[in-house]
């Protein structure tokens, strides 16, 4: 065998040999993604608070009053979720344009705290009156039961508008048989001359601390209708 023909030889033989022991690549096995576990859909019935910054105030620190509200029901075996609509702000106008919201949340309870800015910017009572009350027929249209929140003013603001703005609560609250809280801030108004830290600088809206007492103000007008539940 001539020289020439043993390279081809050897050549053709070692790449036979390397054709035989070659193995074709796997495809790689597509790597499934890890099943993301369903959220938890939380059912218990909802009690809306719906208001201005008394209800929003330190929202994002979970220490206003809500929260605290919250904590109380769980602690006492209540199974309703609070669900906090406040807005810092927020006057009877606004909450007119936005209660929809808390009608589409389907709530058992909707606690109603409008009105403070109203009166701090010396708005028409007549006004703010109409427009809780439309606000109360919406709630009252979709068979929701209301708490009626009422307010009050700094001495300032004179005695014959305060009256006028206080009587506004109470009277709605007796035409469309709400249950009242004539006062939101009123634990803290009866604490305050003993109990240092209850109210921010401005004098108006609760500390954390604060927050507490309106929880438990809230708390000893919504017990009697959970109960009722």
């Amino acid at each position: 065998m001539d020289t020439a023909r043993r390279v081809l030889l050897v050549v053709m033989t070692c790449w036979m040999l390397a054709s035989c022991n070659s193995t074709e690549k796997t495809p790689e096995k597509e790597v499934e993604p890890a099943a993301v576990p369903a959220a938890k859909v939380d059912n218990r019935p909802v009690i809306a608070c719906f208001g201005d910054s008394l209800t929003e105030v330190n929202l994002d620190s979970g220490q206003s009053y809500t929260d605290f509200l919250q904590k109380t029901l769980d602690q006492k075996g209540y199974a309703y979720r609070v669900v906090n609509l406040g807005i810092s702000g927020d006057t009877t106008t606004g909450g007119l344009g936005r209660i929809q919201s808390a009608i589409d949340l389907k709530p058992q309870i909707v606690l109603l705290e409008l009105g403070g800015n109203d009166g701090l910017r010396g708005i028409p009572i007549a006004s703010s009156k109409a427009n809780l009350e439309s606000m109360i027929q919406q709630l009252q249209a979709a068979k929701i039961q209301i708490v009626l929140a009422g307010m009050t003013l700094p001495p300032n603001y004179g005695p014959e508008y305060i009256r006028g703005f206080e009587a506004m609560y109470r009277e709605l609250a007796k035409k469309y048989k709400l249950t009242l809280i004539p006062f939101l801030l009123e634990g803290i108004r009866q604490q305050l001359a003993t109990t240092p830290g209850l109210l921010n600088r401005d004098g108006i809206h609760p500390t954390p601390k604060g927050n507490v007492l309106v929880a438990s103000t809230v708390m000893e007008t919504l017990e009697p209708l959970l109960r009722s539940h």
